[in-house]
Protein backbone atom coordinates (compact mmCIF):
# COMPACT_ATOMS: atom_id res chain seq x y z
CA UNK A 1 0.00 0.00 0.00
CA UNK A 2 1.34 3.55 -1.01
CA UNK A 3 1.58 6.28 1.47
CA UNK A 4 3.57 9.61 2.40
CA UNK A 5 4.30 9.94 6.00
CA UNK A 6 5.59 13.16 7.47
CA UNK A 7 5.96 15.31 10.75
CA UNK A 8 4.45 18.96 11.56
CA UNK A 9 5.42 20.65 14.58
CA UNK A 10 3.97 23.86 16.10
CA UNK A 11 5.12 25.18 19.69
CA UNK A 12 5.32 21.49 21.50
CA UNK A 13 2.88 20.02 19.34
CA UNK A 14 3.99 17.15 17.32
CA UNK A 15 1.93 15.66 14.70
CA UNK A 16 3.06 12.30 12.40
CA UNK A 17 0.93 12.46 9.33
CA UNK A 18 0.57 9.48 7.08
CA UNK A 19 -1.52 10.61 3.44
CA UNK A 20 -3.05 7.52 1.87
CA UNK A 21 -4.57 7.20 -1.51
CA UNK A 22 -9.11 7.09 -0.64
CA UNK A 23 -11.80 9.19 -0.46
CA UNK A 24 -11.35 11.95 1.87
CA UNK A 25 -11.40 10.02 5.07
CA UNK A 26 -9.59 12.03 8.12
CA UNK A 27 -8.98 10.69 11.70
CA UNK A 28 -6.93 12.68 14.25
CA UNK A 29 -5.68 10.27 17.38
CA UNK A 30 -8.71 7.84 16.54
CA UNK A 31 -11.50 10.57 16.12
CA UNK A 32 -12.98 12.38 13.53
CA UNK A 33 -11.78 16.00 13.26
CA UNK A 34 -14.85 17.65 13.80
CA UNK A 35 -14.64 16.05 17.33
CA UNK A 36 -11.05 16.17 18.50
CA UNK A 37 -10.59 19.99 17.44
CA UNK A 38 -14.23 20.86 18.13
CA UNK A 39 -14.20 24.12 16.18
CA UNK A 40 -14.91 24.76 12.60
CA UNK A 41 -12.21 27.14 12.38
CA UNK A 42 -9.51 24.53 13.58
CA UNK A 43 -11.19 22.11 11.32
CA UNK A 44 -10.94 24.81 8.78
CA UNK A 45 -7.26 25.11 9.39
CA UNK A 46 -6.93 21.34 9.13
CA UNK A 47 -8.18 20.84 5.92
CA UNK A 48 -6.75 24.10 3.87
CA UNK A 49 -3.66 22.21 2.29
CA UNK A 50 -5.92 20.74 0.71
CA UNK A 51 -8.12 22.97 -0.76
CA UNK A 52 -5.03 25.10 -1.65
CA UNK A 53 -4.09 22.29 -4.14
CA UNK A 54 -7.03 20.87 -5.28
CA UNK A 55 -6.76 17.84 -3.59
CA UNK A 56 -9.59 17.41 -1.50
CA UNK A 57 -11.51 13.72 -1.45
CA UNK A 58 -8.32 12.35 -3.02
CA UNK A 59 -6.53 11.01 0.32
CA UNK A 60 -7.58 9.52 3.52
CA UNK A 61 -5.01 11.06 6.12
CA UNK A 62 -4.44 9.31 9.46
CA UNK A 63 -3.06 11.15 11.93
CA UNK A 64 -1.40 10.93 15.74
CA UNK A 65 -0.76 14.29 17.33
CA UNK A 66 0.78 14.79 20.78
CA UNK A 67 2.17 17.79 22.94
CA UNK A 68 0.83 21.62 22.91
CA UNK A 69 -2.52 23.04 23.06
CA UNK A 70 -5.44 22.51 20.58
CA UNK A 71 -4.88 25.14 18.15
CA UNK A 72 -0.65 24.08 18.19
CA UNK A 73 -1.89 20.90 17.33
CA UNK A 74 -4.01 22.08 14.36
CA UNK A 75 -1.16 24.12 13.09
CA UNK A 76 0.99 20.82 13.28
CA UNK A 77 -1.19 18.88 11.56
CA UNK A 78 -1.23 21.39 8.84
CA UNK A 79 2.21 21.64 8.70
CA UNK A 80 2.99 17.80 7.87
CA UNK A 81 -0.07 17.51 5.91
CA UNK A 82 1.33 20.15 3.81
CA UNK A 83 4.73 18.77 3.89
CA UNK A 84 3.55 15.00 3.22
CA UNK A 85 1.77 16.15 -0.09
CA UNK A 86 4.91 17.48 -1.41
CA UNK A 87 6.55 14.41 -1.10
CA UNK A 88 3.33 12.91 -2.97
CA UNK A 89 4.03 15.60 -5.86
CA UNK A 90 6.97 18.21 -5.88
CA UNK A 91 4.31 20.87 -8.24
CA UNK A 92 2.34 21.20 -5.28
CA UNK A 93 4.62 22.93 -3.24
CA UNK A 94 5.19 26.65 -4.70
CA UNK A 95 1.17 26.95 -3.80
CA UNK A 96 1.60 25.58 -0.17
CA UNK A 97 4.77 27.87 0.01
CA UNK A 98 2.89 31.10 -1.01
CA UNK A 99 0.28 30.20 1.93
CA UNK A 100 2.91 29.72 4.45
CA UNK A 101 2.25 26.17 4.99
CA UNK A 102 5.75 24.35 4.15
CA UNK A 103 8.01 27.10 6.56
CA UNK A 104 8.33 25.58 10.38
CA UNK A 105 6.82 28.87 12.94
CA UNK A 106 9.67 28.35 15.43
CA UNK A 107 7.99 30.91 17.61
CA UNK A 108 7.91 29.16 21.50
CA UNK A 109 6.76 30.36 24.61
CA UNK A 110 10.29 32.12 25.73
CA UNK A 111 11.45 30.47 29.21
CA UNK A 112 11.43 32.54 32.56
CA UNK A 113 14.09 34.14 33.95
CA UNK A 114 15.50 34.08 37.34
CA UNK A 115 14.90 37.37 39.48
CA UNK A 116 11.64 38.11 37.34
CA UNK A 117 8.19 37.24 37.42
CA UNK A 118 7.97 35.61 33.96
CA UNK A 119 9.85 36.00 31.09
CA UNK A 120 10.02 39.50 30.67
CA UNK A 121 8.09 41.12 33.53
CA UNK A 122 9.48 42.77 36.64
CA UNK A 123 8.17 42.76 40.39
CA UNK A 124 7.15 46.10 41.01
CA UNK A 125 9.80 48.27 42.02
CA UNK A 126 9.53 50.54 45.13
CA UNK A 127 11.99 53.34 46.37
CA UNK A 128 11.23 53.23 50.16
Amino acid sequence: MEQWYATGKRKTAIARVFLRPGNGEVTVNGKDPKEYFYTDTNVGKLFAPFKVTGTEKRFNVFVTVTGGGVVAQVEAVRHGISRALCDFNKELRPPLKKEGFIRRDARKKERKKYGLKSARARFQFSKR
